[in-house]
């Protein structure tokens, strides 16, 4: 029998337990005339309808019975483990809606269900993350992001409470490999793009916050397609104190690599294997193990390129022939406990420790050889598109020999105690950061067979003079380190539900603390401590609009990590003060109904003044600071999101941002930040065939204003201020339900299968040039430094299917 549902529906999920923390079998879940009841793991799970409220009844003839009332929203997920007790009268329960915490605290929830059918070349939660404004990225070929004017190493991200890391040396989208978030396993997905609490650590950006799920019941997940493969299974014991969710994946670029302008032999193959369990010692007493294990290897053999630019009138290009091959690898190993004691209903208390291992390696010596000049442009010549005059003649050969080993250990006390409206939250964590390094890069340019000098070198007259003096690269890193930094962290908030009037607020005050010391091989120990005072608002008039208010203001730090450390020449400077900045957040949330469907208008006006600012680089995705402190910052702008069911049944939204970030280094004035993406527009639109429902669409739609295009390596940022032209780009992925929880069948292939779709997706849509950084080519006639945009990816069609037991 086939059912067929398009009514706007949630689910509720989870296990009940008796006072012994046993599974209680044969519960009777009911709402109006339909139910369910727990199995013999005390597992079950409802279908309610959503936006309203929904009462239901657990009921068993040992125990007594238990009404609650739920509001949830369409397509909600939503975990409810009741106790059931044989003595005790229970207390009838109201759960509202689950979104009203979050969105009072400036939060966005994101459904995991959209994460992992939303199409993208890197599909997951950094590419959901995308489509909100104020954050950012033009390089499909990377997970990291920026948002709100900062670069990718402000942002922190936590899974299960536990901070998480990524490899140090990447400088390319294409060597980055998997984000540590398997979205097979995610359960929630929390994000903050400023003024976040004080129970968040010391970054200047923003809070990724993950939770992975706990298993009630057997399931398997899959997911394969042209780029790759995932799987995760899941399951719960007997007894229902232990459970277990593990997934692997394994992913390979080669698709959208190899469709780029430059012919190569590319051999990428990255991997990682996840866990995460849970033992319930008692009902007080709970230990989960967090682990993952991942190995990255990047081979890269370039042969041909070549690039058009300039105008119709002015047509160039570039040839490059390369000779010789980059080798990477990237190998983490992460494992965390974390040890939860439920003292009662109103005290819990978390122990929490963890390691991060990871060593990378980046081997590579390149020798490019180029052409650039003018391109025929006369249509119907035999010749047209080549390079009938060369304005400049060189080569290049970039060797490295990059090695790091770093481990980075934690250990961390949190707790949470509940005083009638009151919650008080407080941490204390220790972290060793041991980190050893050795950087050896050089450069050398040729230019119509003599050699370009260092530009801190005195000035020669090549070619019109010949150069007596010894051949030197243009550029030349070398640096062995070995450094250790120590921190103690803590901090403590309170935060409070009250009313004023008739209206609801609520209130959050905290202090973050962070010592640290740096030390090493060669280096002066240097001992720095902050301090962070923050502040959160909310207010919920009772209007007879749905609206509510909030204000967010800190002062946030951000403590240099050893990237941050280590200046342009690879020297560790010790010294280096943590960046500072002060945080005003104005925020307004307008739910309303149209179409009788519900949306939300959520607005934001931010403000961020930045000191002590730590001057960086940009190349690609590899960040290169001055570790110098010599600048000082700013960051204004607007973000706004529409989101709601512009389909029934569906979550669609529409987002705008606009930014603007300057910074002033050296007091020579105000230039735009290597982050300066002035204006974004993106969209997520989920829809289906009316008359065949089983039949979606997903549209993942992106336009990003140019940020500022780089400059040579070393070269003066006054100098060069040009911008990379708008980022634009369209996802389209079109996928076929076969079975999903309102289709199900009793009889057939499709009987084992939970869920089954098969679909296609078309990354770039329209066939976009977008360019992510120039590669800076010298003109042999006047000298001058042309700017010659690396593309990505082209237009590339996927495979995929995905598959639930």
């Amino acid at each position: 029998m086939i059912t067929v549902g398009f009514a706007q529906t949630a689910t509720i999920k989870g296990v009940i337990l008796d006072e012994n923390n046993l599974p209680v079998e044969k519960v009777s879940i009911k709402h109006n005339t339909n139910g369910t009841e727990t199995n013999a793991n005390g597992f079950y799970t409802l279908t309610i309808p959503a936006n309203q409220d929904v009462s239901i009844g657990f009921t068993h003839l040992s125990y007594k019975t238990i009404q609650t009332t739920f509001n949830l929203k369409n397509g909600e997920n939503f975990e409810f483990n009741p106790i059931m007790n044989s003595s005790i009268e229970q207390i009838a329960t109201v759960v509202i809606n689950s979104g009203q915490r979050k969105e009072v605290q400036g939060i966005v929830t994101l459904n995991p269900e959209a994460i992992r059918k939303i199409p993208g070349a890197n599909a997951g939660v950094e590419n959901l993350l995308l489509t909100l404004p104020g954050v950012s990225n033009n390089n499909e070929l990377s997970t990291q992001y920026s948002v709100r004017g900062g670069n990718y190493d402000e942002n922190l991200v936590y899974v299960n409470d536990i901070e998480v890391y990524r490899p140090f040396l990447i400088r390319s989208g294409q060597q980055e490999g998997l984000s540590f978030v398997n979205t097979n396993m995610v359960k929630n997905v929390d994000f903050s793009a400023g003024g976040f609490q004080a129970k968040y650590g010391d970054k200047l950006s923003s809070v990724l916050d993950i939770t992975y799920k706990t298993p009630f019941q057997f399931e398997a997940n899959a997911d394969v397609s042209l780029l790759g493969a995932s799987v995760s299974i899941e399951n719960m014991s007997k007894d229902s104190k232990f459970s277990a969710i593990v997934g692997a994946r394994y992913r390979d670029n080669s698709l959208l690599v190899n469709a780029k302008e430059t012919e190569t032999n590319f051999k990428p193959a990255f991997g990682d294997i996840q866990g995460y369990f849970t033992y319930k010692f008692s009902n007080k007493f709970h230990l989960s193990f967090l682990g993952n294990a991942s190995l990255n290897k990047y081979n890269y053999e370039p042969k041909t390129r070549q690039t058009n630019f300039g105008t119709l009138t002015d047509p160039m290009a570039l040839l490059v022939y390369y000779d010789g091959q980059e080798k990477d690898q990237y190998q983490t190993l992460f494992g965390a406990f974390k040890g939860t004691y439920f003292a009662n209903d109103d005290l819990t208390l978390h122990l929490i420790a963890s390691m991060y291992n990871t060593q990378e390696q980046e081997h590579f010596d390149i020798l490019a050889q180029y052409r650039l000049g003018e391109v025929n442009a006369n249509i119907g010549d035999e010749n047209l598109g080549e390079v009938e005059y060369s304005e400049g003649i060189g080569g290049q050969l970039t060797h490295g020999r990059n090695d790091l080993d770093a481990l980075i250990t934690n250990i961390e006390h949190k707790g949470n105690f509940k005083i009638e409206e009151n919650r008080i939250e407080w941490s204390l964590k220790y972290t060793n950061e041991d980190i050893r390094d050795r950087l050896v890069e050089w450069e050398v340019i040729d230019s119509a067979g003599f050699s370009v000098r260092p530009i801190t070198k005195p000035a020669n007259e090549q070619p019109y003079e010949p150069y007596t003096g010894p051949l030197e690269p243009y550029t030349n890193v070398r640096a062995t380190n070995h450094t250790q930094i120590n921190r103690i962290q803590a901090y403590a908030q309170w935060s409070k539900r009250s009313e004023i009037g008739s209206n609801e607020v609520w209130y959050n005050a905290g202090i973050r603390m962070q010592n640290w010391t740096v030390s090493g091989e060669g280096i002066s120990t240097n001992n720095q401590t902050v301090f962070s005072p923050r502040a959160q608002f909310t207010i919920k008039p009772n209007w007879e609009k749905d609206m509510l208010f909030r204000v967010a203001t800190g002062l946030y730090y951000q403590p240099p990590f050893y990237r941050e450390l280590r200046d342009k020449n690879g020297i560790i400077q010790p010294d280096v003060k943590a960046q500072k900045s002060i945080h005003l957040v104005l925020g307004n949330d307008y739910s309303f109904k149209m179409w009788d469907r519900p949306f939300k208008l959520t607005s934001e006006v931010y403000y961020k003044k930045l000191t002590d600012v730590n001057p960086y680089t940009l190349e690609n995705v590899r960040i290169r600071y001055r570790a110098n402190n010599s600048a000082e910052a700013y960051a204004y702008g607007l973000d706004m999101r529409l989101n709601g069911e512009f389909v029934p049944g569906t979550e669609s939204w529409f987002s705008f941002g606009y930014l603007k970030t300057e910074e002033n280094i050296d007091n020579r004035g105000y230039i735009p930040r290597p982050t300066d993406q002035r204006l974004k527009f993106a969209a997520l639109f989920q829809d289906y065939v009316p008359n065949v429902p089983s039949l979606k669409m997903y549209l993942n739609l992106v336009y990003n204003t140019g940020v500022p295009g780089g400059s040579p390596s070393y070269a003066d940022p006054y100098v060069y201020q040009s911008r990379l032209p708008d980022y634009k780009r369209a996802d389209l992925g079109v996928q076929y339900v076969v079975t999903d929880r309102n289709k199900q069948f009793d009889k057939g292939w499709r009987k084992p299968f939970k869920e089954l779709s098969f679909g296609i997706e078309i990354f770039n849509i329209f066939d976009v040039q977008n360019s992510i950084t120039n590669t800076w080519v010298r003109d042999v006639r006047n000298k001058r430094q042309i700017a010659i945009p690396n593309y990505l990816t082209p237009r590339v069609f996927n495979v995929r299917t995905t598959m639930k037991f």
